[in-house]
């Protein structure tokens, strides 16, 4: 495994959820605090970990790429709902998506998580993506659709969960690790509102997707 991996320097003991009133607030705002922080899973004694490397906001009612644009449906209401819950859609026929809602109950907001660090749980990661061991471990969650996989993340299971509560079985938490540096660039993968400067990432971080969209 190439040394850019030390899932050995992960330990959940050291940390603690991330609380809910750190999502009360424009994405905006929460997504560059977000990027160093930890997406967890816990079942008994699988645990998989992968600290967040790259996120896309997505602005509500005033963002034409965005799910709430048109308002509160039965599809999109996690994004009008409290704070800190996750939002998973189903994309292309193919992936699922993972997201997390923000601002104040009644108005929408979200972050779409698109890249992780491995951490804990590679064998288990690997396995989930049909990867072959000692793979690349870019592969397992350089991407929404990959990460997603790697977690068993869908949207029957986690739809509505919360994640801000170690209950869930998967949550936010943080260890206490900050980036040195953040960089916002344009969102990827979309064509409506696509120039907006609204995606974040740790520069220079090998796990960032795409590397064409490095600054």
């Amino acid at each position: 495994m190439p040394s850019l991996v030390k899932p050995a320097r992960f330990d959940l003991k050291r940390t603690r959820p991330v609380g809910r009133a750190f999502f009360a607030r424009d994405p905006r705002l929460v997504a560059p605090q977000l990027l160093g922080r930890v997406l967890v899973r816990k079942q008994g004694r699988k645990l998989l970990a992968g600290r967040i490397v790259e996120l896309e906001v997505y602005l509500g009612r005033d963002d034409p790429a965005a799910h709430a644009y048109a308002g509160p449906t039965e599809r999109n209401r996690v994004l009008f709902g409290p704070p800190g819950y996750a939002y998973v859609y189903f994309i292309y026929g193919n992936h699922y998506c993972l997201n997390v809602s923000c601002m104040r109950e009644g108005e929408a907001g979200s972050l779409l998580f698109r890249a992780l660090e491995p951490l804990a749980g590679i064998p288990e990661m690997l396995r989930a993506r049909d990867l072959a061991p000692g793979s690349n471990p870019r592969l397992i969650a350089s991407g929404p659709g990959r990460l997603a996989e790697a977690f068993g993340i869908t949207r029957e299971r986690e739809n509505g969960k919360d994640l801000t509560s170690l209950k869930s079985g998967l949550w936010i938490a943080d260890d206490g690790f900050r980036p040195a540096h953040v960089a916002i660039t344009k969102r990827i993968g979309i064509t409506k509102a696509a120039e907006h400067p609204l995606r974040y990432i740790i520069p220079g971080n090998p796990f960032v997707s795409g590397k064409k969209y490095q600054p």
